[in-house]
């Protein structure tokens, strides 16, 4: 079974961005900013922002950099 790590970056590199209630859902993931701080440290260039969700709250978007 693949990792999360490699779960997500596969995830990523296929053009799409992530959330951390999408890792939840696709991946059982629980703590995405820690499998974003792998990939980074791996060279795995992602950028992020805040983007608001349908509920009001702000939660934070991840996407590979081009």
């Amino acid at each position: 079974m693949e990792s999360q790590n490699q779960q997500i970056k596969a995830y990523l590199e296929e053009g799409n961005s992530i959330t951390a209630i999408q890792a939840l859902e696709k991946f059982k993931c629980f703590r995405l900013a820690s499998r974003i701080t792998d990939l980074k440290q791996s060279g795995v260039p992602i950028d992020s922002q805040f983007i608001e969700v349908e509920s009001g709250k702000k939660v934070k978007e991840y996407w590979i950099a081009t």
